[in-house]
């Protein structure tokens, strides 16, 4: 009864959410983005009230607690729905909609075209719907014009850059088909550059909002205050090692100097990436850490030009986690199409070459590219765990998996393991940061002159950093937080002698990435 119950409710959350469901890897749903009208907004959120009655009264059992977590997060954000205030609930669907089938292939080219034609005549439609929907009232400002620098991208995206995922005789018809979806894109930059200067909303989540996402969907035990408090203690630890480190109280000179030292250029930046990603997947088998799933590869490539406007660090896309996939792909931070030179050194010096060993265990081995496809790689018998994802877990498993390989003696260099303290230490100050920013505590330019001042960040990737964090209430924390937990239950399993530390993290990432409350029980065998 429950398993019915459960795939029922995955088969409703499917044909809602389309674009999520082509991800994960559903053929079905290949060809549209779905329905983005307000009616269909408010009947989802009907809708998910009735699943949360119908689930709550269920067994209890992880997979149960996982759909009801989930439902409980949508619950809880229609209290400030994104769909109301953030042309990125739109624009992000479109543009990672259509460029995702041609990276993982799981089609022949032919269909993966005609799909994309297929959604290519919908982006005006899709792009008509944000207009009705987005208030002014709801939107700030600061949200809106992040998601302008991304819309503007539009055009040279989808006449230029997606034709050229195909094969040539494929490219005449998209370019045909994206004609009037460039157009509407056209529009929607004008449409968003008004919306920009009318909009008085507030980016602010609030304390309350935030503490009840922790809590329920998060499934945390605790709050933003204490999350907070959590990110200060970290941050004073972390920081009195870098100190040691460096030798002098004045670590960020150090650093700054270790920045010096970086790729000459974007694409050697890109080359020394895949070397050390390369150095990394070695260690997982010297050290014999974790199982390799077999015909994995991590292709490491530009991040695509509509993400750059937006992305100002490394990132992944894995395989679709329903599909035999197993290729991901570590996208290298390269600035938008146009960046000034000073642009441009900003961001090789946030990736000088001390910081290059710990940012690529964090993106592939054995961070977040192992991590999915391991997952893609166990049996069917739990698709929602392979389709929900927290990044309290599959972010706090990469930065576990940061300090896992200086156990290992990974970071061979001073500047090296300066770097990974370091990065350890920004995600102890996102998690200052974030919540004082969302709990009325700090506003965007302070937050800016914290992390300059008390991370490595160069001013220009700070300015991208903190837009981040104000338009992704609660993600930033996710890395450190995650990372600490999963510590704690590390300690739990090993000390139960359950097992090895490898067959540990076999289990605990092969479960998915589940909220940490989940996670554990999984790790500790109350499945």
């Amino acid at each position: 009864m429950t398993t019915d119950t459960l795939t029922s409710f995955l088969t409703w959350y499917f044909d809602h959410h389309p674009v999520h469901a082509a991800q994960a890897g559903s053929l079905e749903h290949y060809s549209t983005f779905g329905d983005f009208s307000a009616a269909a907004f408010e009947q989802r959120a009907r809708e998910t009230e009735e699943w949360l009655a119908r689930l709550e009264p269920l067994p209890r059992s992880v997979d149960r607690d996982l759909a009801l977590s989930v439902l409980r997060g949508s619950s809880a954000n229609e209290t400030w729905p994104g769909w109301r205030r953030d042309p990125h609930e739109y624009a992000g669907v479109v543009f990672f909609g259509l460029l995702a089938p041609f990276l993982h292939r799981l089609l022949p080219e032919a269909e993966i075209v005609a799909s994309t034609v297929a959604k290519l005549r919908e982006v005006p439609a899709v792009l008509a719907a944000a207009e009705a929907n987005l208030d002014a009232s709801l939107a700030s400002p600061l949200v809106v014009r992040r998601a302008l620098d991304q819309v503007r991208t539009g055009r040279s995206f989808l006449l230029d850059s997606l034709p050229l995922e195909a094969a040539p005789e494929f490219r005449a018809v998209l370019v045909e088909a994206a004609g009037p979806a460039a157009d509407a894109f056209d529009r929607h930059a004008a449409f968003l550059e008004d919306l920009a200067v009318r909009a008085t909303g507030d980016w602010r989540m609030g304390e309350k909002l935030y503490s009840a996402l922790l809590q329920d969907k998060e499934m945390l035990g605790y709050g933003a205050p204490e999350l907070h408090q959590r990110g200060q203690d970290a941050y004073a630890e972390l920081e009195a090692e870098l100190i040691e480190l460096a030798g002098s109280p004045d670590w960020r000179s150090v650093m700054s100097s270790l920045q010096d030292d970086h790729p000459p250029t974007l694409e050697a930046m890109r080359a020394e990436y895949e070397a050390e990603t390369a150095r990394a997947r070695a260690a997982l088998v010297e050290h014999s850490l974790v199982t390799l799933p077999e015909g994995e590869e991590c292709h490491v490539v530009p991040g695509p030009p509509f993400h750059r406007a937006v992305m100002a660090v490394a990132s992944y896309l894995g395989p679709p986690a329903l599909t035999s996939k197993r290729t991901g792909y570590f996208f290298v931070p390269f600035t938008p199409d146009g960046a000034s030179d000073e642009q441009v050194t900003h961001r090789l010096r946030t990736n000088a070459r001390s910081q290059l060993p710990t940012i690529s265990v964090h993106e592939a081995y054995p961070g977040h590219h192992w991590h999915l496809t391991w997952l893609a790689a166990q049996g069917p018998a739990h698709p929602l765990r392979k389709v929900f994802r927290t990044p309290y877990f599959s972010e706090g498993w990469a930065l576990y998996s940061e300090k896992l390989l200086r156990s290992v003696g990974h970071y061979q260099t001073r500047g090296a393991l300066m770097g990974h303290v370091e990065a350890r230490l920004f995600r102890a100050a996102r998690m200052i940061v974030d919540t004082a920013l969302h709990c009325g505590d700090m506003t965007p330019a302070e937050a800016e002159s914290f992390m300059v001042a008390r991370t490595a960040l160069t001013p220009g990737t700070a300015v991208g950093e903190v837009k981040r964090y104000c338009t992704r209430p609660t993600q930033a924390p996710s890395y450190l937080t995650g990372a600490l937990e999963i510590d704690l239950i590390r300690d739990e399993y090993l000390a139960a002698g359950l097992g090895s530390l490898r067959d540990f993290h076999d289990r605990i990432a092969g479960s998915g990435a589940l909220p940490l409350g989940l996670a554990r029980r999984v790790a500790l065998g109350e499945d």
